[in-house]
């Protein structure tokens, strides 16, 4: 299969959801809520959810869908629910070709609610279901930094269709990379791109609009022979990822370059077209499961790439598992031609802990 229809859908959800999340991030009032796993909720998690499924719907109605967040608060808070209902129903495509490809808009409060909780998916190794994060990288949304529209397709547990919506990034893939990029954000020209890869197709990036999709342009990973020139990527925060063994494993591998900390899988976009080179994330505890939705689309795009994307042991991302990447522990990409390198050095790190 091409999957091009899959693709095409995917990238007008994203695009049109990450609309909505620009618009929360430039203009209003974010609203954290405290949930179960302590993560911050935004309005514009929901109304982004709500858009996507909405999307995901109208295209593949018989498609299941593993996604992050619940409607319980909305139910529960109507100022909240008014405030999301208020966004998603402004916010469309200023296409009318590429708006009525994804179903148009959603038709009330009530729906719109139904909509977001038909993310409770099980996941699993068959079928074809969606992993959707609306917004990844919430706390850095919330600080005005890197966040992520994440959206992929599985199908019988392999990924075949992936894509990102970074507003916050420079459209210009050769843009170096920077932990400042997309902080305290303004909505400047030349900024909010749109990363896809199908199975066996390669990856592209694109610029964000706001109507009909842009050209895509090729990517691909840069060619590094010598590791200790690379650039490392890592997460912002110190909960999600040890800082300490992967400035062990910098050191280990003659890497002088200071880590670049951004959130969100903008991580995974930005070492797919050559701005970073190392995406480490390594577990900060035993029991700690990734969840599916924080990998799935950056996997796929980087492997198109010409990376390879692995565990801390080496074994494929297993997607097939349920919500969570229950199979693996801790995440390695890099360029094929320096992942063993790397992951030698990360086996050597956490050996040693």
């Amino acid at each position: 299969m091409s999957y091009q229809q899959e693709l095409n859908i995917a990238l007008l959800a994203v695009q049109r959801a990450s609309l909505l999340t620009k618009r929360v991030f430039h203009s209003h009032t974010k609203g954290p809520l405290s949930k179960s796993d302590a993560s911050p909720v935004t309005i514009g998690d929901f109304g982004a959810q709500a858009l996507i499924i909405s999307a995901l719907q109208h295209a593949f109605a018989s498609d299941e869908i593993v996604a992050e967040e619940e409607a319980k608060d909305l139910r529960e808070n109507e100022g909240l629910r008014t405030t999301v209902w208020d966004l998603v129903k402004e916010v469309r495509l200023r296409d009318d070709a590429a708006e009525e490809q994804i179903g148009g808009g959603v038709k009330n409060a009530d729906i719109m609610m139904d909509i977001i909780d038909k993310g409770n998916s099980k996941g699993g190794a068959h079928g074809r279901i969606w992993a959707l994060d609306p917004i990844d990288g919430t706390k850095g949304f919330l600080r005005g930094g890197q966040y992520a529209v994440c959206l992929a397709l599985m199908v019988d547990g392999d990924v075949k269709v992936g894509v990102l919506g970074c507003p916050n990034l420079p459209v210009d893939d050769s843009a170096p990379l920077d932990s400042k990029v997309g902080e305290n954000a303004t909505d400047a020209e030349g900024m909010g791109v749109l990363f896809a890869a199908v199975q066996g197709q390669g990856a592209t990036s694109r610029p964000l609009t706001e109507g009909a999709l842009a050209q895509p342009k090729k990517i691909a990973m840069k060619s590094v022979s010598d590791i200790s020139a690379a650039t490392f990527c890592e997460s912002v925060e110190a909960g999600h990822s040890s800082h300490s063994d992967q400035s062990q494993i910098a050191q280990k591998l003659g890497i002088t370059k200071p880590s670049v900390r951004m959130d969100s899988q903008a991580k995974y976009g930005s070492i797919a077209r050559g701005a970073g080179d190392v995406y480490l994330r390594l577990p900060v505890r035993k029991d700690y499961q990734e969840k599916i939705w924080d990998h799935a689309a950056g996997d796929l795009i980087v492997r198109e790439a010409g990376g390879e994307v692995t565990d801390a042991e080496g074994n494929r991302l297993d997607f097939s598992k349920g919500r969570t990447l229950a199979a693996n522990k801790g995440v390695v990409a890099a360029p094929e031609a320096v992942h063993k390198e790397v992951l030698d050095a990360v086996k050597s790190v956490l050996r040693n802990k």
